[in-house]
């Protein structure tokens, strides 16, 4: 009966390292820097001048489809 191994095949394979794309981090930190910058300048904000409901935005998209905007 031979002896029963100390490893398992997972240990006995090789490590694959995952390494990401340099873009990956780069857009990682780009969109909370400029989710940020929305969360934090609310004088930028003007939700009480922006019209309510789903009706303007079919108006503003039926527009656009009719070719005039």
């Amino acid at each position: 009966m031979p002896a029963a191994s100390s490893r398992s095949p997972a240990a006995r394979a090789p490590r694959l390292r995952a390494r990401l794309p340099w873009w990956a981090p780069a857009l990682a930190v780009l969109s909370f820097a400029v989710l940020l910058t929305l969360v934090a300048s609310p004088a930028e904000a003007r939700a009480v001048s922006v019209p309510q409901g789903l009706g303007p935005l079919l108006e503003l998209l039926a527009a656009l489809v009719r070719g005039g905007a």
